[in-house]
């Protein structure tokens, strides 16, 4: 039996019954003891260790309730990436830098380009410089929202695709996908590598438990291999995709899901569904209840469409929910929402009490809608962090009006309404699953670079309490693992970060420059910051 004990810590325990401590008593990985000094007479004299944080914060270690983590670790690892900012001209240098260290016939791969890059890339006389900079190599490269691809005339000819625009919107684009998958057959240990590169990553920002929320067999397999070999140290929810708009994998649907248990595990529960229902705004792919601003291509009146019907979405939604499983729907638009939250109503008449579903991302939602959030127990997945000015949410002033766009993150709407939210990255969407960024842009609804002026929809600001609730236990009970993490409370996973300062203690537009010091994951520290 291995017992540690923590002492001299300033403790946030997220359990109402004890908020604050400063002595954790941990057994086998398991918290056995939360309180004060009197903790240390308990033990005089036993065989235990002594970790003695001189002061410093501690708090429970931060969840991610929507990530994509081997997408991740593999861009991390493989792939060129950008940061969202960069323009034309610089993403060509980009490109025929790493192009000219690979063979004749290797393909490009990366991502991060910015979604306002859209009509400068959808020229032939783009494509053609695309084409020189790659040295007519196969290229496939994701925007900043992952929805969309920049491809060489190469990448297209291989896909079977005749155009004269490399741009690929949705869809469009998962042939592309599926050529590259056919030039690169899945290795599990190379995908284990790229999946333990995304925890090593996620630990460094004090996160121990997260939910891939597009996950395919060959993840399965991954995160199976891992923890087989004792190697995965994170809470793992998967969310197994029932339809396919932007990887281009497979299996997918029924023929996923009839293969979950077999890559369950102890720290892997693949408990989750995913369904993509609209695709983004700045695409035009999400769904509205009222129409985009005029173009050329849609006309006056376009407003989105789904990917299903509303029976269609009904019906998988009481497939899943009658095999005990859950399901994370994909919602961008307004319409989208109501249309799942539609389906929702249903599944509960049916009696289906049990399964959890949330809204990913809960950008967009009628105010008429919000309540029934609560009522329908639909928890907000709260990603990527767009609650502020920045550069996707000027994207979107280009596609809907922007007395409408602003009306991002109703936050404080839904959680005055009872609403679950849980805080999520969407990484690799986003450069990094930081979540402090997102945390002071909860509280401050400004941009925390400050690279972008104002405020978005100020009205909408969280409390520093409530904020930290939805990236630690509310995010835990959106995916399920709140019996083993979320809080320090006795029984649980002895899952926690120490911080370089306390949170609550600095300035609010401070929040985001908090790093973790320490990761701990059932009592095991997986990060020390140098």
């Amino acid at each position: 039996m291995s017992v540690q004990i923590h002492r001299d810590a300033r403790i946030r325990t997220l359990d109402p019954a004890r908020p604050e401590a400063s002595v954790l008593v941990v057994t086998d990985g398991v918290i056995t003891a939360v309180g004060g000094e009197e903790l240390l007479s308990a033990h005089d004299g036993g065989d235990h260790s002594v970790v003695d944080h001189g002061g410093a914060f501690l708090m429970p270690a931060l969840a991610d309730v929507h990530n994509h983590h081997l997408t991740a670790g593999r861009a991390d690892l493989f792939e060129l990436q950008f940061d969202g900012t960069e323009d034309l001209p610089g993403l060509l240098t980009a490109i025929r830098k790493w192009s000219a260290e690979l063979p004749p016939d290797g393909w490009v791969v990366g991502g991060g380009w910015g979604s306002t890059l859209i009509p400068q890339l959808s020229t032939p006389d783009a494509l053609a410089a695309l084409d020189e900079a790659c040295g007519g190599r196969p290229l496939l490269l994701r925007d900043d929202s992952c929805h969309n691809r920049w491809v060489s005339s190469a990448a297209l000819a291989r896909a079977g695709i005749s155009a004269d625009s490399g741009l690929l919107i949705e869809s469009a684009l998962i042939p592309v996908e599926r050529a590259y998958a056919a030039s690169a057959p899945s290795d599990v240990e190379q995908d284990a590598r790229a999946s333990l590169r995304g925890i090593e990553i996620l630990h460094s920002f004090g996160i121990t438990a997260f939910q891939d929320a597009a996950a395919s067999l060959p993840m399965l397999r991954a995160l199976k291999h891992l923890d087989d070999t004792g190697r995965l140290e994170a809470w793992v929810v998967t969310s197994l995709q029932v339809n396919d708009q932007i990887f281009g994998t497979h299996p997918l649907g029924q023929d996923l899901i009839d293969l979950r248990e077999d890559y369950r595990s102890a720290h892997h529960r693949p408990d989750f569904v995913k369904i993509f229902l609209d695709g983004v705004p700045t695409s035009k792919t999400a769904a509205f209840l009222r129409p985009y601003l005029p173009d050329d291509v849609h006309g006056p009146s376009w407003r989105g469409e789904t990917t299903m019907t509303a029976d269609e979405l009904t019906g998988w939604l009481l497939r899943v929910a009658g095999q005990g499983m859950s399901a994370k729907i994909h919602c961008t638009g307004d319409a989208s929402v109501r249309m799942t939250l539609d389906a929702v109503a249903a599944v509960r008449a049916a009696g289906h009490d049990d399964a959890k579903f949330h809204i990913a991302h809960g950008q967009y939602v009628a105010e008429e809608d919000v309540p029934r959030l609560a009522e329908l127990g639909v928890t907000a997945d709260l990603s990527p962090a767009l609650w502020f000015p920045g550069v996707i949410f000027d994207a979107i002033c280009a596609c809907v009006p922007r007395e409408r766009a602003e009306k991002l993150h109703p936050n404080r709407n839904l959680v005055d309404a009872g609403v679950l939210v849980a805080g999520g990255s969407d990484w690799p969407v986003v450069p990094s699953p930081d979540p402090w960024p997102g945390i002071q842009g909860l509280v401050t609804r400004a941009d925390p670079t400050g690279t972008h002026p104002g405020e978005l929809w100020p009205e909408q600001a969280l409390t520093l309490d409530e904020a930290l609730h939805a990236y630690t236990l509310g995010a835990a009970r959106a995916m399920g693992v709140d019996d083993v993490t979320g809080s320090l409370v006795a029984g649980k996973s002895a899952d926690f970060v120490v911080l370089d300062r306390d949170p609550f203690a600095v300035p609010a537009d401070q929040l985001a420059g908090t790093r973790a010091e320490q990761t701990w994951f059932a009592g095991r520290q997986v990060y020390q910051r140098r």
